[in-house]
């Protein structure tokens, strides 16, 4: 099978089941629903915070995703929903927005695979209007340090074959250094192998 095949057909349906488990979609149930407002969805892929917004709150969203491969599914979702939104085929490093654009920005299993978190995430802070919140939930690096440590051997496996995925980004650390902070930050393992399965999720602001 060739890689690029690889990428086009069998990666997008595998994200999908992987990150369509029940599990993940508690998750995404945890955070999503507070969106509210002009919503920014960093890293929308195929659209399974569709289901989660609650459109009494939200007035349009914006999704944000390099991964053309990835917009059939979404939008099939985004039809299903019902909701206002609008597709970019960008990456977040650079957001086509003005300051302060948004009074949400959602952003769910992305972080691990945008090539430089941190800018991302300094630009998500600046297209925030003020008062406005960051609402995210991704996996990341365990804080128990036999754990981590096999985080960090299996990156160069997992990251090629998982769309860049990195299974030891550090959430919180990304998070301060973006100028953002999180009152009340959430973590804990979730079902299934201890290297994959620390999360981070909750609301941050700008500092």
């Amino acid at each position: 099978m060739c890689w690029r095949c690889y990428q086009d057909k069998i990666f997008p349906w595998a994200l999908d089941l992987a990150c369509g488990l029940p599990m993940i979609g508690r998750m995404r149930q945890q955070v999503v629903p507070l969106a509210q407002g002009r919503v920014l969805e960093v890293g929308l892929g195929t659209g399974l915070n569709m289901p989660h917004y609650n459109p009494a709150r939200v007035t349009r969203i914006t999704g944000l995703d390099p991964a053309l491969e990835l917009q059939p599914r979404a939008r099939r979702r985004i039809e299903a929903s019902g909701l206002d939104v609008e597709l970019l085929a960008l990456s977040a490093e650079r957001i086509a927005r003005p300051d302060a654009s948004f009074d949400t920005v959602v952003v769910t299993y992305s972080l691990c695979t945008i090539p430089d978190p941190l800018a991302a995430l300094r630009e998500m802070r600046r297209v925030l209007a003020p008062g406005g919140s960051l609402l995210f939930c991704e996996h990341g690096r365990a804080p128990d340090a036999g754990v981590a440590r096999w985080q960090d051997r299996l990156q160069s496996l997992w990251g090629p074959l998982a769309g860049g995925c990195h299974l030891n980004r550090d959430i919180p650390t990304l998070l301060q250094a973006a100028g953002l902070h999180c009152p009340q930050l959430h973590t804990g393992y979730l079902p299934g192998p201890k290297p994959w399965t620390f999360h981070y999720w909750g609301q941050a602001y700008a500092a």
